[in-house]
C-alpha cells in the first residue's frame, strides 16, 4: 500500500478570494466589450447608412456637423475657408463606404463651391488652404434617390478625401480669365476678333 503524502495548505490571505472575484469580473466585462464593439462595427459597416452614421460619430477624431456631416481633419491648414462666392482648386478622390472609389482627381480641380453636393459644399467650406479633410457625406447631402453614375447605388454615403490647394472668388477668376483672353488676342494679331497679322 502506497502512502499518500499531505501537502498542507498554506491559508489564504484576506481579501484574495474578493480580488480573484474582481479579477474575473473584470476579464469577462473586457471580453463582453470587445465583442460589442466587433460586433457594433459590423452591424455599422454592413447595416443602413443610419448606423453607420450613429458607429461613426464615436470613432477618434471625427465631428459631425448640425447637417449630419461628418469629417476628419487629415492635415491642418491656416487662415480662411472657401465661401460661397469661392471658386476652390483641388485634389480629391471619393469612394463608397466598402472602399471602392468611384471618381479621382488626376490633376488639381477646379469646383465652384455651390455647385458641387451639398455636403461636399459644406466640407470645402470647413477647409482652410492647405488642409487635408476626409468627407463621410450623408445620402441626404449627396445624390440621394438619383445617381449620376451606375458605379454609385442609390442612397450611397460618399466618402470623399479632399486636399484644399487654394480657393478665389469667382469675380477675381473671372477677371483673370479676361486678362488671359485679352493677352491671346493681342499676341494672336492685332484687334480683338480682327484676322491675325501676316
Amino acid at each position: 500500500m502506497s502512502e499518500v503524502t499531505a501537502v498542507p495548505l498554506r491559508p489564504i490571505k484576506k481579501g484574495a478570494v474578493t480580488r480573484l472575484w474582481l479579477g474575473i469580473a473584470v476579464a469577462v466585462l473586457g471580453a463582453g466589450a470587445v465583442a460589442w464593439a466587433g460586433t457594433s462595427k459590423s452591424v455599422a459597416i454592413s447595416g443602413t447608412n443610419e448606423q453607420f452614421f450613429a458607429w461613426h460619430a464615436g470613432q477618434p477624431g471625427v465631428k459631425t456637423t448640425p447637417s449630419g456631416l461628418q469629417y476628419q481633419i487629415l492635415k491642418a491648414g491656416k487662415g480662411p475657408s472657401p465661401t460661397d462666392t469661392d471658386i476652390a482648386l483641388v485634389n480629391y478622390k471619393g469612394a463608397l463606404r466598402d472602399g471602392t472609389v468611384f471618381d479621382e482627381s488626376k490633376q488639381p480641380t477646379p469646383f465652384p463651391v455651390t455647385q458641387v453636393v451639398p455636403g461636399f459644399s459644406e466640407g470645402l467650406k470647413l477647409m482652410p488652404k492647405g488642409s487635408k479633410f476626409r468627407l463621410w457625406i450623408p445620402s441626404a447631402l449627396g445624390y440621394g434617390e438619383r445617381s449620376p453614375d451606375p458605379k454609385l447605388p442609390a442612397n450611397s454615403v460618399l466618402v470623399f478625401d479632399v486636399e484644399m490647394i487654394d480657393f478665389r472668388s469667382q469675380a477675381e477668376v473671372q477677371q483673370q480669365m479676361m486678362q488671359q483672353q485679352i493677352q491671346q488676342q493681342m499676341q494672336g494679331g492685332g484687334q480683338p476678333g480682327g484676322q491675325p497679322q501676316q
